[in-house]
């Protein structure tokens, strides 16, 4: 019988143990396992079903884009003018056309680092669809200072909303707990998952009818917070088809919510600024309506 040759050999070799794989240990792994969670080496049964997920390591850049927006920068301040749509900052499949590239195009690369290439300079989030004002620190220092003041409540944010139903008090505090929604973990619920304080101080400006015009003031700042404290006491924002009436007699998509009012202390010179943004086209048109019907 002639030798075989090395690579013949090894050839061999491996595919033996691929075959054991395919025939033995693939087998071994099959059935039911249906958790979530890690799990280590020494739970798997002959019965589990594992399933592997390969994640790729990609690095993602981020492009300046001017888009349409004006600013002003004036003081180390930067101001953005106008009332376009668009979203914060960059996320899977959408890394381009949002308030971040923008900014990127204005300040180059003088954004705060702190929240990583996605959001730079982004001190804080407001939901889509929400206007209005935010924060977006040009350095470190400035981000840690203003992330601060968020986290110790000294801050001011003041917003403006239109909620469905006439309240019989002029003020009020809704001070409930936050979490994701047990039921769809695209809402948050009070007495949700992993809930965090939550509280709401909410003002009426004016009741419109079967509406009210609504300030409401933050003391913390969870996911969807306003309109899961103004559902949760039965007064849905108006255009919210998330948490309130999908379809509406104004045709608005989108909750009508205004961040109109941001206030802080200025991290380089210690003085108490504030800012105030005037209400949009769509939500100002809404409630002259609103006024106009009543």
């Amino acid at each position: 019988m002639p030798k075989l040759r090395k690579k013949t050999i090894y050839t061999f070799i491996l595919v033996v143990v691929a075959l054991y794989v395919v025939i033995a240990v693939i087998p071994a792994v099959t059935g039911k396992l249906t958790r979530t969670e890690a799990v280590t080496y020494g739970e798997l049964k002959v019965s589990d079903d594992v399933t592997c997920y390969i994640v790729r390591d990609e690095t993602v850049y981020l492009a300046k884009s001017a888009g349409t927006m004006s600013f002003k920068v004036k003081e180390g301040e930067l101001v953005k003018r106008g009332a376009e749509v668009m979203v914060v900052h960059p996320a899977a499949g959408n890394y381009t056309g949002t308030l971040v590239n923008a900014v990127m195009h204005h300040c180059g690369d003088s954004l705060s680092s702190i929240n990583g290439v996605i959001r730079p300079g982004i001190v804080h989030r407001i939901d889509k669809d929400t206007s209005g004002l935010l924060m977006i620190a040009k350095n470190d220092n400035a981000h840690r200072s203003l992330a601060a003041q968020l986290a110790a409540h000294s801050s001011t944010r003041g917003y403006k909303a239109i909620v469905y139903n006439a309240f019989s008090e002029d003020e009020g505090t809704v001070d409930e707990p936050i979490g994701r929604s047990r039921s769809n973990r695209l809402r948050q619920a009070v007495g949700g998952l992993n809930e965090k304080e939550a509280v709401t101080h909410y003002k009426v400006l004016e009741r419109l009818g079967k509406y009210t015009f609504l300030e409401l003031r933050l003391e913390t700042g969870r996911t969807h917070q306003i309109r899961v404290h103004m559902t949760y006491i039965n007064h849905p924002l108006l255009g919210d088809g998330v948490y309130g009436p999908v379809k509406n007699p104004f045709g608005v998509e989108g909750q009508l919510l205004h961040a109109y009012l941001l206030g802080f202390i200025h991290p380089t010179t210690g003085k108490y600024m504030e800012f105030r943004a005037d209400l949009p086209a769509e939500f100002a048109g809404v409630l002259n309506r609103l006024r106009t019907a009543g």
